[in-house]
């Protein structure tokens, strides 16, 4: 199987029904490298990642797509961020003394929720309880009861490649018949079931496509490519001082004995601030709101 991080579209000609395969590698170690995460852990986030791709390209949507996953269990958070240009970035939260595998026991009666955070308009917000053994159990009922779209996803990975499979039902434009969607989907979901850990793991998109849907006209679309990419920097943690109030800020840069640390939990990057940094942030936010007088 190729190493690159790629997602890749298919369509079935004469059905309404698409799916996606997203292979992550290089993405996936890097986010990984950035934290000591116990197996477990590195498993339900590598699921979670490649589910994330999958979903922002079901989404048309300029902007950032955001799963988060909380329980009150050993694994208490699971954030995935994916933007439109497929960039993700990603952190898990755990006790100390965590236990167990799986979704089940890692994150019993957690919520997943999905928002969509465009670069224009008004954010959207799904909420669902992970129910089922896995989080594509738990996706599958997301979109079966919220968006009424059938979906089935397959999720892996081992802490060093994640890979993710769906297929889709979409409106009714090819075939109108219900019963004939209905039988339709229900034999593609079937065929969809047949595909091993193994092969999902091993094989390359075209030969598993190939596996499982040797007797449909299916569409296998151009890859796009999946990075690694925080979406910190000095002026967004500038940016946060500044929110704070002047008072504060210089009040928590006294208490921090003049040197304030911002540390971004998604990639561990720090950024330092002195007295004159923070002088020089307040100054140009001052300008800033004359400016737009």
């Amino acid at each position: 199987m190729s190493s690159q991080d790629v997602t890749q579209r298919f369509l079935f000609e004469h059905a309404d029904v698409r799916g996606e395969l997203v292979s992550l590698n290089q993405s996936y170690n890097e986010i990984l490298a950035k934290h000591t995460y116990p197996e477990p852990v590195k498993a339900l986030l590598g699921e979670m990642l490649a589910a994330a791709v999958l979903l922002s390209t079901a989404i048309k949507f300029d902007g950032l797509l955001i799963m988060q996953a909380r329980s009150s269990g050993p694994l208490s958070t699971l954030m995935v961020e994916c933007s439109s240009q497929q960039e993700v970035r990603a952190i898990a939260r755990y006790s100390d003394d965590l236990s167990g595998e799986g979704l089940a026991e890692l994150m019993p009666d957690g919520v997943l929720a999905i928002t969509i955070d465009p670069d224009q308009g008004q954010r959207y917000q799904g909420v669902v309880a992970l129910d089922g053994d896995s989080l594509a159990d738990a996706l599958a009922g997301y979109f079966d009861s919220s968006e009424q779209l059938p979906s089935r996803f397959r999720l892996l990975a081992d802490g060093r490649t994640a890979r993710g499979f769906m297929l889709q039902a979409l409106p009714a434009n090819r075939q109108t018949d219900p019963d004939e969607r209905k039988e339709t989907w229900n034999r593609l979901s079937v065929l969809a079931d047949t595909l091993t850990v193994e092969e999902l793991m091993a094989l390359d998109n075209q030969t598993i496509l190939h596996r499982l849907y040797h007797e449909e006209d299916v569409r296998l679309f151009d890859e796009r490519s999946v990075s690694f990419r925080c979406s910190c920097s000095a002026e967004r943690s500038g940016n946060a001082l500044v929110s704070l109030g002047r008072e504060d800020a210089f009040l928590l840069l006294e208490e921090r004995g003049g040197e304030i640390e911002v540390d971004c939990e998604f990639c561990n990057t720090r950024y330092l601030f002195d007295r004159a940094a923070l002088v020089e942030l307040f100054e140009k936010a001052r300008d800033h709101a004359q400016s737009l007088h």
